[in-house]
């Protein structure tokens, strides 16, 4: 308590005693500390860029909107509040073509007023990407490049264009450009692990590994890492990683799915597996890939009644699971 109050009072003393470079000090703040200076002052712009753009960083895109849509509406005459507000518009979970075309209209009014911003031509470049137009998505982060060349984000744009279109040579370069800008950026690292797990390459293992090292904490992170051990043959590593993803995050369910998935079929310990997968019922009960493992369980012990009934429910919440409807039709056909 004494702590929160000093805090407290740390705080105060900073927004109004009041020099620029106190308030610059204030949003260097990140983390849980920026949350709750933020919940002190939900109106200060600086801080809702702050953490507008720690939330995009992070992933947190539904924090990122409604921080970016509360500073355009304090100040719009801001090209940060802006920016912030447009790129949140691009990272909507379910967004609109009109989301696009307000995000793309927010970058060219920044463009016209400075054009040598490079965040804002990497962002008019992303809408582009959006419709698929790349030539005129790479003009824009070639002219972005032009200005800085070592800016972050327009080599990842660059990677994800390169990506989507199957180019795996240079989505990687462009990736591997991107942490070398800034070694810290853990979703570049993610991404390059992905690239190599689609090819079937245990190399991810190392790019995963190096995201986990800057963000061990992160369940998100230790997922990759451990589904990518899973598969290529590391199950104590992996059983030991989702575990700990359980610890952070009793509700992350896909942990005790696949920690199940191994006891079922590696280890052939059924009832751990069983006792697994109720706990992703527990969490999810609609996760049908869970109810078809559970099915080939009652299956394994020759209970084709409660087999069937289980298949039921994973063909309720997904009518078209071919895996189930295979089993369920190759079980009456024995009937």
């Amino acid at each position: 308590m004494i702590y929160r109050i000093a805090f407290i009072f740390l705080l105060t003393t900073l927004f109004f005693s009041c020099s620029a470079s106190d308030k610059k000090k204030v949003v260097n703040y990140t983390g849980a500390q920026l949350d709750s200076v933020l919940k002190i002052y939900p109106d200060s712009i600086e801080l809702l860029l702050r953490h507008g753009d720690e939330a995009l960083e992070k992933m947190r895109f539904e924090e990122a909107m409604a921080d970016g849509a509360r500073a355009y509406r304090l100040d719009s005459s801001r090209l940060d509040t802006r920016i912030l507000y447009a790129q949140a518009l691009l990272n909507k979970q379910n967004y609109t073509t009109e989301d696009i075309f307000r995000a793309q209209n927010q970058f060219k009014y920044i463009i016209k007023k400075d054009s040598k911003n490079p965040r804002a031509l990497v962002g008019l470049a992303n809408t582009y990407s959006f419709f698929q137009d790349n030539e005129k998505a790479f003009k824009y982060i070639n002219q972005a490049l032009r200005i800085d060349p070592k800016y972050r984000d327009a080599y990842i744009l660059k990677g994800s264009i390169y990506r989507n279109l199957g180019n795996f040579e240079r989505a990687v370069s462009s990736y591997e450009t991107a942490v070398q800008q800034d070694p810290k950026f853990t979703v570049g690292y993610l991404w390059l692990g992905s690239l190599y797990e689609m090819k079937e390459n245990p190399i991810c293992i190392e790019y995963y590994t190096t995201a986990y090292r800057l963000e061990p904490k992160n369940p998100d992170v230790i997922y990759s890492l451990a589904y990518a051990k899973q598969k290529f043959g590391k199950e104590k590593a992996a059983t030991s990683l989702y575990r700990k993803m359980i610890r952070l995050d009793k509700t992350y369910y896909d942990a005790y799915f696949q920690i199940g998935y191994m006891k079922q079929f590696s280890e052939m310990d059924l009832d751990s597996a069983m006792y697994y997968y109720e706990k992703v019922l527990e969490i999810e009960p609609r996760h049908v890939e869970t109810y078809h493992n559970v099915g080939l369980i009652y299956e394994d012990r020759n209970d084709i009644s409660n087999a069937l009934l289980t298949y039921a429910k994973a063909l309720k919440n997904n009518p078209n699971f071919e895996l189930t409807k295979e089993r369920v039709a190759i079980l009456k056909n024995k009937r």
